[in-house]
């Protein structure tokens, strides 16, 4: 039994399950998918801001799900948009019976089947994003918005549906912000953090929503977003959360504003740090005391990391669906595999969102997109689940083009992010006289022969690029 203090949950091991998952899906589905806007065309989210400053990055916000905060920017492209489409005095929350409505055609089965033909391990569902419209009938219902959620158990119906193809169920929840309880606009980092709710009252509402989510539906992963109200007990809830899955997962968003920057003064020295962060490069959010892997979003490590981490993006630069969006802003499923295999290099899972419209579809490059994901690893998935980092995540070929690298049991797995003109020769490879070098999908050896320290391996000329090859290099 885990005790509710830090020394105690520390010492909850990485469940084997996740480190070899490797690729979920994220399902972003709020009332947000009504109105189903952000403007488009700027590129994702850290390159908006790496370009444009944080007023800007938060007015022209490509995140459809943050719809109603740029609504609440006088001026913004969603606010120049709502007026046009829906009038000055139509607020947000009507969106909600418009999405009960449609989502009545939802069909969770379908769902969990495409995400199994995708090759998913796991799914994460957003229970409540910062609007706060909640996804379940909860016993403790938003004290501002009466019946502000949805009229199907959509929490409980996706949950049941996807593990009965054998994936695992996690759970989002917006811990930090919640819209219903705080009026203000967040029009940069600092206001990302000091202007979600910290009273008590929504304290107890967000741990009481947590605690019925764990009790309710038995997730393996909890996901919290953006930090964690001020004050909260989180070595007890997560002793909670283990006690009932012990192979259970948390991930590292659970940052608790220190009591200094919630005195007078406070968001002063707050935008202060946020300024500094800033100009360090970076909004990533302090460490928190426990985690059993960290995030990234719209970005990838450099490196291969010595702990586990999860990368987390949608298909397009938007989590909710977004209509403004056209097929180019998608990536294509070499594209993801691509980035896929990059991650697993350095030791990190894919989270992969998916944005359905009100009433459920998914949109047709996204499906395109997670089919074609599923297509390529039901021949190259042994170099993906179960797989761990190599001593080194890739190479750059002679030619300059990169490979990255994987590694199982008694296997070296060399997938080709690219085509090499003709041969292929890679670096300290260690390949015995007598190894076996095969193409995933084929028994047929490939022959290779040493040259110094490299490997010069020649390539089939039927070898089918479009299809992103891994190589097999038997190892002791």
């Amino acid at each position: 039994m885990y005790q509710p203090t830090l020394e105690s949950i520390k010492q909850h091991p990485l469940p084997a399950w996740y480190d070899d998952a490797k690729f979920g899906i994220f399902v972003h589905w709020t009332i947000s998918s009504v109105p189903a806007y952000a403007p488009t065309g700027l590129g994702d989210i850290n390159s908006i801001f790496a370009r444009e400053s944080e007023a800007y990055g938060y007015t022209c916000q490509p995140y459809a799900e943050w719809y109603q905060n740029s609504l609440r920017i006088t001026g913004s492209p969603v606010d120049v948009y709502h007026r046009q489409t829906y009038g000055p005095d139509y607020p947000y929350e009507n969106f909600a019976a418009a999405f009960n409505e449609q989502s009545r055609q939802w069909q969770p089965e379908a769902w969990a089947n495409l995400f199994s033909e995708a090759g998913a391990r796991y799914v994460v569902l957003v229970t409540k994003h910062h609007d706060g419209f909640l996804l379940w009938d909860s016993h403790t219902p938003n004290p501002f918005r009466p019946n502000y959620r949805t009229t199907r158990d959509v929490t409980g119906e996706l949950a049941r549906s996807v593990t009965a193809k054998g994936l695992k169920m996690g759970l989002y929840y917006s811990s930090a912000l919640d819209w219903t309880f705080s009026p203000e606009p967040i029009l940069g980092f600092a206001d990302l953090l000091s202007t979600g709710p910290t009273s008590p009252e929504y304290l107890r509402y967000a741990e009481t929503h947590w605690r019925e989510l764990i009790d309710r539906y038995h997730p393996d992963i909890l996901w919290s977003d953006i930090a964690y109200p001020p004050f909260g007990d989180l070595p007890a809830l997560f002793a909670y959360f283990y006690n009932r899955n012990p192979e259970g997962v948390v991930n590292d968003r659970w940052f608790q504003l220190p009591r200094r920057y919630l005195e007078p003064g406070g968001k002063v020295l707050l935008q202060q740090e946020a300024k500094k962060l800033m100009h360090d490069g970076g909004t990533a959010l302090p460490p928190v005391p426990h985690c059993d892997f960290r995030t990234t979003e719209y970005s990838n490590l450099e490196t291969r990391a010595p702990f586990k981490w999860e990368s987390v993006r949608g298909i397009g630069n938007s989590f909710t669906y977004n209509q403004a969006e056209q097929p180019a802003d998608y990536l294509t499923a070499p594209e993801l595999i691509r980035m896929l295999v990059d991650v697993v290099s350095k030791n990190g899972n894919l989270l992969l969102n998916v944005g359905p419209r009100p009433d459920g579809s998914i949109p047709e490059p996204q499906v395109e997109a997670l089919r074609g994901i599923g297509r390529w690893l039901a021949v190259n998935g042994e170099a993906i689940y179960g797989a761990r980092p190599w001593t080194r995540a890739g190479d750059k070929t002679e030619d300059g083009l990169q490979v990255a690298y994987t590694a199982k049991d008694d296997a070296l797995y060399i997938t080709l992010l690219h085509p090499p003109a003709g041969a292929l020769t890679l670096p300290d490879l260690p390949a015995r006289a007598d190894s076996a070098l095969t193409v995933l999908g084929s028994d047929e050896p490939l022959a290779w022969q040493r040259r110094g320290n490299a490997l010069h391996i020649s390539l089939p000329l039927a070898l089918n690029w479009d299809s992103i090859p891994v190589l097999r290099l038997a190892m002791d």
